[in-house]
């Protein structure tokens, strides 16, 4: 997989996290996209984007991180995507929520600097990669 980018789909209704990360995802080799909420992505995912590692928020308008999940899950959109949880709903309970959606990793905002929430979805991703092959 050297020299080939992944690709990440980062869904925030905050749109200065959203452009951030953004930034620091595409400056460590990743092929960056990005959606506003939940309906936006799926509209994506319906439009063929296929994301290697889908990072999202929880707390959203319109549809929140759990509910996109569903949907992704019941329509089988993007089945071979990693999806991770960037919250910070950090109680049990939702982290709870996400596994049983089928998430790989669930972050906490307020307890991860960009960098760290970086290194761990490249470790999520190199451990899932490594499963993969």
């Amino acid at each position: 997989m050297e020299g080939e980018k992944s690709k990440i789909l980062i869904v925030d209704d905050d749109s200065f996290l959203l452009d951030m990360y953004a930034l620091k995802f595409s400056q460590n080799n990743f092929e960056v996209h990005t959606a506003n909420g939940g309906v936006q992505a799926i509209e994506k995912l319906k439009g063929g984007l296929a994301p290697d590692i889908m990072l999202m928020d929880v707390i959203m308008p319109e549809m929140d991180g759990f509910e996109m999940l569903q949907k992704i899950n019941s329509e089988k959109l993007s089945p071979n995507s990693i999806k991770i949880v960037l919250s910070n709903k950090s109680q049990q309970s939702d982290i709870d929520e996400g596994n049983r959606l089928g998430v790989s990793g669930y972050i906490v905002k307020a307890n991860s600097t960009p960098v760290e929430v970086i290194n761990q979805v490249v470790s999520i991703l190199s451990k899932k990669g490594a499963a993969l092959k």
